[in-house]
């Protein structure tokens, strides 16, 4: 039996919205969007989840442009629960300081830090610091690399590029984990996974939309990629990210999610030239078993995850709880279901396919 089949680890991420509230139409402010998300960071190390990842973005309606300051505020307050950014925007920031961040948030949590390491599907970050779009992949090559002998070695020595050259130079706080976990993020480019392997590293696909069976051939890729670097197959770490909530019964989550969602989902598509709107007949048949929305009540979440780690043999899932503003009385309830109804669900039945072979 491979090593990693029967794993999985449950957690959640988030952008920190802040959009208009889709029915009163009020708009929170970042500084409450940021005490909202230490709340459930706790929450969510209290009811057991094993993971909270928060996304970087530079714009309005999101508030987590510095992940790790906002993770580092809930280190000290929660004991087990791994802390990763979801993603770092690499390719816009400097692979020295990243390294900074998390080696001092992996010190303040005890050996609790992560970086995933991503190219952005957003691209705000680029202007604001002073990079160019043309250079969107040589820059995350290149950023990778130097990210990687930080973590190998305590002084590195660089060359330069896009990034002035280091001579020997040393750089701290050194993490507690040796390595630091660094993962790579991909939306599904086939290149991305097979960096991803070719490196041995684990990765995370986004999964927001059709059907997540179909991400089988990429992970395939990743595997091959792997293999043919030296890396064992069976020792690697597959994650996705999806957008769902959890509720009473599947009713009832599928009406409190679809107002934010809908209302995110049309400014997302409007800025990015997707032409049809969001609307509920699209929702409702992403939230099919076989839909990449994980919405419903905690069986049927369970069973959707369950499925998810047949097909792709994922050993981490990330639910995005809230796409868009959404009461933080639900947002809270869904984590806690998730943490002490559908882990505990997946986590029994994946135990008893184990005991069964």
């Amino acid at each position: 039996m491979p090593e990693m089949e029967n794993r999985m680890e449950i957690g959640i991420s988030t952008f920190l919205e802040t959009t208009p509230d889709p029915v009163t139409g009020e708009v929170i402010s970042h500084a409450e969007r940021l005490r909202e998300a230490v709340e459930e960071i706790v929450l969510a190390d209290q009811v057991g989840l094993d993971v909270y990842g928060i996304g970087e973005h530079h714009r309005a309606d999101y508030a987590g442009s510095a992940p790790a300051v906002v993770l580092a505020a809930a280190a000290a307050m929660t004991k087990k629960i791994r802390l990763t950014s979801a993603v770092t925007v690499l390719s816009s920031d400097d692979p020295v300081r990243v390294y900074q961040a998390f080696s001092t948030l992996d010190g303040l949590s005890n050996g609790r830090a992560e970086i995933m390491a991503g190219r952005g599907s957003f691209i705000e970050s680029f202007p604001l610091f002073g990079y160019s779009l043309d250079d969107y992949d040589e820059l995350f090559e290149e950023k990778l690399e130097l990210l990687l002998k930080i973590r190998a070695s305590e002084k590195v020595t660089w060359p330069g590029g896009h990034r002035p050259a280091i001579d020997n130079l040393p750089v701290y706080p050194r993490a507690v984990q040796d390595p630091l976990p660094v993962w790579i993020a991909s939306g599904g480019n086939p290149e991305s996974a097979i960096r991803a392997g070719m490196l041995g590293l684990p990765i995370a696909f986004a999964i927001i939309g059709g059907m997540p069976e179909r991400f089988a051939p990429l992970v395939k890729l990743y595997k091959e990629a792997a293999a043919k670097a030296g890396h064992n197959p069976d020792k690697l770490q597959i994650a996705t990210h999806s957008h769902g909530f959890v509720g009473e019964t599947t009713e009832q989550a599928a009406a409190l999610f679809y107002p934010s969602t809908q209302a995110q989902m049309n400014v997302i598509g409007r800025e990015r030239g997707w032409g049809q709107a969001y609307n509920r007949a699209t929702y409702d048949d992403a939230r099919s078993l076989r839909g990449a929305l994980y919405v419903g009540d905690s069986e049927y979440v369970a069973e959707k995850i369950l499925l998810l780690h047949k097909n792709l043999g994922v050993t981490r899932f990330f639910l995005h709880v809230n796409v868009g503003t959404m009461p933080h009385r639900e947002v809270l309830r869904a984590i806690e279901l998730l943490g002490t109804k559908v882990a505990p669900l997946v986590r029994q039945e994946l135990a008893r396919g184990a005991a069964a072979q």
